[in-house]
């Protein structure tokens, strides 16, 4: 069993290598869990054009690869394995991966969101190929294309309404025949001449070899099976958060987010939370890095304020 650390963060995303940054700076020495698919959503993101800094874009992939090298430059350790268990109460926090515990005074937790998928066989192999669950992300890659958007909650009907601002024509895919979504949310998205639905259609199969290049859809009313040429596809059909390790644990709202209670606390002392894992509402990289920068400055002020830094801070501050 390894000695007690200072901070273990768990996350390898932008919010997490953002965190081991800070921290590592900060002489925390932290040890980052990265997990066996390290990187976060952004693994999966073939071009980032909004991320400051990269005027002429960068590649998902290569982006966490620099944030990485800084956070190992400053001494951040890497331990890429998953968690298996966490134990989070009392003053020395437990990380189990596999047979190993790691034992710290303060946890990091940034293991972000995952998007909800079809589940269909040419969904994966076409991401980033016109496959996208990030209007945001890469609507500007589809200007002046016809598109589509799969779903009915408030997620798609905000997605499809800000495809339409690139697109010549969105039309949103839902399998039942009225939406889930605000009332405002679906007035602002069925008013939008851009804007097309097909009621109680399912899609079965994404066709296209090297990018997409069109769909197979099934109608659930009348049984009948189309194929619609399409340039685009954005899966809107929700975010799970990767909370599951913590429930019973930490608290959790009713969206399955991780919530804050102090700054960017967790409602257990010593508990810090960044990126998707409890943000809902921007789900963006530069979002998420500054979230782990906030964690991390929160953590040294809170180990400082108990006795594990060099400068004292009162408690009260927490």
């Amino acid at each position: 069993m390894s000695s007690v650390r200072n901070v273990i963060i768990i996350g390898s995303g932008p919010a997490g290598l953002t965190a081991a940054i800070y921290a590592a700076r900060a002489n925390l020495q932290p040890l980052c869990i990265a997990g066996y698919q390290a990187g976060g959503q952004l693994m999966i993101t073939s071009e980032v054009e909004n991320y400051p800094g990269f005027p002429h874009g960068v590649t998902g992939p290569e982006l966490m690869e620099q944030f990485r090298k800084q956070a190992e430059r400053f001494g951040t350790e890497f331990v890429d394995k998953d968690v298996t268990k966490v134990e989070l109460h009392g003053a020395v926090k437990k990380v189990y991966v596999e047979d190993t515990v790691y034992e710290a005074r303060a946890i990091i937790i940034a293991t972000g969101a995952s998007a909800m998928w079809l589940g269909l066989e040419n969904e994966k192999r076409l991401q980033g190929r016109g496959v996208s669950a990030c209007a945001t992300c890469d609507g500007f890659f589809f200007r002046g294309k016809k598109i589509a958007v799969v779903g009915g909650g408030d997620t798609a009907m905000e997605e499809a309404t800000f495809l339409t601002r690139f697109a010549e024509k969105v039309t949103i895919i839902h399998r039942r025949d009225e939406f889930r979504a605000s009332k405002i949310m679906q007035e602002r998205a069925l008013s939008n001449p851009k804007i097309e639905v097909m009621w109680n259609t399912e899609v079965k199969d994404i066709l296209g070899k090297e990018t997409i290049e069109g769909l197979t859809l099934y109608n659930n009313k009348t049984k009948q099976t189309t194929q619609m040429p399409i340039e685009g596809l954005f899966i809107a059909i929700g975010h799970k958060p990767n909370t599951d390790l913590f429930k019973g644990q930490l608290e959790i709202n009713d969206k399955g987010y991780l919530c804050r209670s102090v700054k960017s606390m967790a409602s257990v002392p010593g508990v810090f939370v960044a990126g998707d894992v409890y943000d809902f509402r921007y789900r963006q990289a530069i979002t998420a890095a500054g979230s782990g920068c906030e964690a991390a400055i929160d953590c040294e002020r809170w180990l400082e304020a108990h006795g594990h830094g060099d400068v004292k801070q009162t408690p009260t501050e927490w």
